[in-house]
């Protein structure tokens, strides 16, 4: 398997005497990377041709195919997109070409802190922020009327969202699959109670573990709460980010927390008449709920980094061009527009095309810049695997145990004392 995937990148090189290819390896989207490179081809003047592959769905098979790539040193892999929480690991291991300080300038002036801060080890950025992306409480209007609540009021918590659901009989949609999307969720509710899951990430297998803390449990009181009430999916369990947002457009929907694709998604269905004409006009968003009245919430930072490989034949030369025309400010806004994801640089976000075509542009664009990134270390997959592993199912969080249980895990598991 690893000698087919490394005779495929091979082969993915510039002929002999030809226009330098440079192969982009994407994330999957509609499309809107494999525009993006043939409009960066088009810009380098016939200098490269960027053409793409494309990543699986899931993060941990996007992963698993890069590092099996990177480890056999394939020189056919280029530029990649990378997730923000491996980021450090392939960087810790060799794997990307760092930047040196003069191109960090450029590529990190006017980013989001959040997005550069994902981008970065050792004091040393590793891959160019191009996306950045947060969640927001989508909400159903009419639901938030009868239940005599709004969600953008100072102070708006995640006790008060779940009393307005079960008030109402409605639900509330979250991540609560065992995958990256729960703690996504887990990492958010830990960092708006004050507290985080990592501390001295850059101790690797050293650092100190933190998720039994009085943050943590509090993570896990909302999470037992929620899944133990009737505002609950009844597939709470097994949903993921497609399963919360048809939560909220079924009988019972009310309010969701998600991702900023929601308003591109609801529009294009209700067009296509996959859902209801009227839905997206009694679609509502706010910011991410608190955790405690007086404590500002910490909402989610995902999005997408670009990074060169450290075997690539052009990686001190084309390959930062290239990385320079995908990240552009331009750039970012023709991705926004044509992708609904968030740009990673905040300037974006006041042009007046973003505005009307995203109307929570300005809520968006303040939530990243107050995000909370995923622990940052090399042993990510490691530290996410555990935690999932011992808080999962949600209904069976138990805030005086399951802290505890975790960090105990985590601890052991990144000193090889234990397997996933």
């Amino acid at each position: 398997m690893a000698l087919a995937l490394l005779a495929t990148g091979l082969g993915a090189c510039s002929a002999e005497g030809g226009t330098p290819t440079l192969t982009w390896y994407t994330n999957p989207d509609d499309g809107g990377q494999t525009r993006l490179a043939a409009a960066c081809t088009k810009a380098s003047g016939g200098r490269y041709r960027i053409t793409t592959s494309v990543l699986p769905n899931d993060a941990t098979q996007q992963r698993e195919q890069l590092v099996r790539r990177l480890a056999a040193k394939d020189s056919g892999l280029d530029i990649m997109s990378l997730d923000p929480v491996f980021v450090a690991e392939a960087a810790a291991a060799g794997f990307l070409r760092a930047f040196p300080a003069a191109e960090a300038a450029h590529f990190t002036q006017g980013v989001f802190p959040p997005a550069v801060q994902s981008s970065t080890w050792d004091g040393r950025l590793y891959a160019a922020p191009f996306w950045a992306n947060t969640q927001l409480l989508w909400y159903r209007k009419s639901v938030a009327r009868k239940a005599g609540i709004d969600p953008n009021a100072p102070g708006f918590t995640w006790d008060r969202l779940i009393d307005a659901a079960v008030r109402t009989g409605t639900t509330v949609g979250v991540q609560g699959s065992k995958y990256e999307g729960y703690m996504v969720w887990i990492n958010a509710l830990v960092a708006s109670a004050g507290g985080r899951i990592v501390g001295g990430a850059e101790r690797g297998d050293d650092a100190s573990i933190e998720i039994d803390s009085p943050a943590g449990r509090r993570a896990a009181e909302i999470i037992s709460r929620l899944a133990r009430s009737r505002a609950a999916s009844p597939t709470l369990s097994t949903d993921i980010e497609e399963q919360a947002r048809a939560l909220l457009n079924g009988s019972r929907g009310g309010f969701m927390v998600n991702w900023g694709y929601i308003w591109r998604a609801e529009n294009g269905d209700a067009k296509d008449g996959v859902i209801a004409r009227n839905i997206p006009s009694d679609l509502g968003w706010a910011r991410y709920p608190r955790v405690s009245p007086d404590r500002d919430a910490k909402p989610p930072f995902g999005g997408i980094e670009v990074g060169i490989g450290a075997y690539g034949r052009h990686k001190d030369t084309l390959a930062v061009d290239a990385v320079r025309c995908i990240t552009s400010t331009p750039n970012m806004k023709k991705y926004m527009i044509d992708s609904g994801n968030p740009a990673a640089r905040a300037e974006v976000f006041d042009d007046p095309e973003i505005v009307r075509q995203f109307p929570m542009a300005g809520l968006i664009r303040d939530s990243i810049g107050v995000a909370a990134p995923r622990p940052i270390t090399p042993y990510y997959t490691d530290v996410s695997g555990a935690v999932q592993s011992r808080w999962h199912p949600p209904a069976s969080v138990d805030p005086n145990t399951t802290p505890g249980r975790s960090e105990s895990f985590v601890r052991r598991v990144l000193r090889d004392q234990a397997l996933l």
